[in-house]
């Protein structure tokens, strides 16, 4: 009995070492794994800790975009000269730097994890005039894409089809009319005889009194007032495309990605959309811009409104006369009635050879007046279509060789309108030459704006991309390499 009760208490004593051993084995696993988990936590949350304080201070830097940019032309970029004359990187990297290290200070996340910044960087950027002002194009087309209907693409192809075909964007008639001109007065002088007599042939041109109206100038001819028109002025040695020019500008170093054929010209359409939008003319002026009529700028480039406006008036003339001298060689009745006059003067003189001369003559002068009609119409704000036909055309041969008078604007509901002659006329500029100019009116326009008198295009950011390595005092490193855009 006694060896019994001595048994069990040897069992009860080596049952309870087992156990003993089996909880301190049980218990160094568990505790194992949970310091395993406890840093793997750790380590994660380092990781997301990182990655959420590197998008904040991405987004952060991005929520400074420039606010006047933004209301004028509906452009977001970060202005790198935060309101001061001298834009770069390190004032952008020395913004996102402070929003990285506001965000480690937390003090919940700081005991956890420790962290503090090794390294913030900002390894790339993309800015709005890289690749000649593509990036400013790319942007100006996310803008406007949703507000364009394709109708409107496959009108502008149908006129620019027409115009192509028919060379009116090329072809000289007011020289083509000059060079005749010229054939007649050499007629003057000359002796002839008629019967029995000799006579001196002296041909009063019946077109003349029209051709002293173009030595005028077209503008002043079209508009009544022309005290009226804007005098603004741009310095334009000061702005971006002069320091394209001379490579004194600030360059990004992201490379943008190519666009098809197709999508280029898609691109152009749109961004001249964006342009007609954003930007005044004549008749539609923006208020509290460098100049008013800035679609004229755009084409002509010159440094003053009332020349830029003489310009595309100029060229919107001679892109008429072309179309009318077109149809006006086409329509039998109007070369009939030019056929009678020319054959009477020749017959008074007896110089038959004069006679196709002269016709023709007749009759660019006639396409001449018609196109200063329908400039003036233009500027009033109706519509002129780019081919006429005998419903549209406004003048006889009498009234267009009485000499220009200017008419009362008429109701026309077919045709284009000025902006229309505009996206043509625009659609014949190098979109090269439209962005420079867009960007020079953008930032002249900037310039006017509180402090923004040192605006620069060229420090106007549109992409980042950022570099971060931290470091915890519990020995862990993470690098991290974020990239955002507008």
């Amino acid at each position: 009995m006694k060896r019994l009760v001595q048994d069990s208490e040897l069992f009860r004593i080596n049952a309870s070492a087992y156990l003993t051993v089996y909880l301190t084995l049980s218990m160094t696993i568990m505790i194992s794994l949970c310091l395993a988990l406890i840093e793997g936590v750790r380590s994660n949350a380092i990781r997301l800790e990182t990655e959420c304080i590197m998008d904040i201070g991405l987004n952060s830097i991005l929520a400074e975009y420039h606010r006047e940019l933004f209301r004028q032309y509906n452009l977001f970029a970060i202005d790198s000269s935060y309101g001061t004359s001298l834009p770069g990187r390190i004032n952008t990297e020395q913004h996102l730097k402070g929003y990285v290290e506001r965000n480690m200070s937390i003090e919940n996340a700081k005991d956890f994890l420790m962290l503090e910044p090794c390294v913030v960087e900002l390894v790339g950027v993309s800015i709005l005039t890289d690749d000649g002002g593509a990036a400013f194009r790319r942007q100006a087309v996310e803008v406007i894409k949703d507000d364009v209907e394709l109708t409107l693409l496959t009108q502008l192809a149908d006129w620019m089809r027409v115009v192509e075909i028919n060379h009116l964007a090329t072809d000289d008639i007011a020289m083509q009319k000059q060079n005749m001109d010229a054939k007649l007065k050499e007629y003057n002088g000359k002796k002839i005889q008629i019967l029995e007599n000799w006579t001196t042939i002296e041909i009063e041109n019946p077109t003349r009194e029209l051709e002293e109206n173009r030595s005028k100038g077209t503008l002043a001819l079209v508009l009544e007032d022309t005290d009226k028109l804007s005098t603004s002025c741009l310095a334009q040695k000061t702005l971006i495309a002069s320091r394209m020019e001379q490579g004194k500008m600030n360059q990004g170093n992201m490379i943008l990605p190519q666009l098809s054929g197709s999508e280029q010209l898609v691109e152009k359409f749109l961004f001249q959309e964006y342009l007609l939008k954003y930007m005044g003319y004549y008749g539609s002026e923006k208020e509290d811009a460098a100049l008013s009529y800035q679609a004229e700028y755009l084409i002509a480039g010159k440094d003053c409104d009332i020349d830029n406006l003489k310009s595309v008036v100029n060229r919107l003339t001679a892109l008429r006369e072309a179309a009318n001298a077109l149809y006006i060689f086409s329509d039998k009745d109007k070369c009939a009635e030019a056929d009678l006059v020319a054959l009477a003067v020749c017959g008074l003189f007896q110089i038959p050879e004069l006679h196709d001369l002269l016709k023709g003559a007749l009759l660019l002068a006639w396409a001449y007046a018609e196109s200063l009609y329908d400039v003036q119409m233009l500027l009033q704000g109706e519509r002129v279509p780019l081919i006429k036909n005998k419903d549209s055309w406004h003048y006889d041969l009498e009234g267009a060789l009485s000499g220009f008078q200017r008419a009362e604007a008429v109701d026309c509901k077919v045709g284009l309108c000025y902006e229309d002659y505009l996206r043509i006329m625009l659609t014949l500029t190098d979109v090269d030459t439209v962005t420079a100019r867009a960007m020079n009116l953008i930032e002249a326009d900037m310039r006017l704006t509180p402090g923004n008198a040192g605006f620069r295009m060229d420090g106007c950011y549109v992409r980042a991309e950022a570099f971060m390595k931290v470091k915890s005092a519990f020995g862990y490193t993470y690098e991290i390499t974020r990239q955002v855009r507008y």
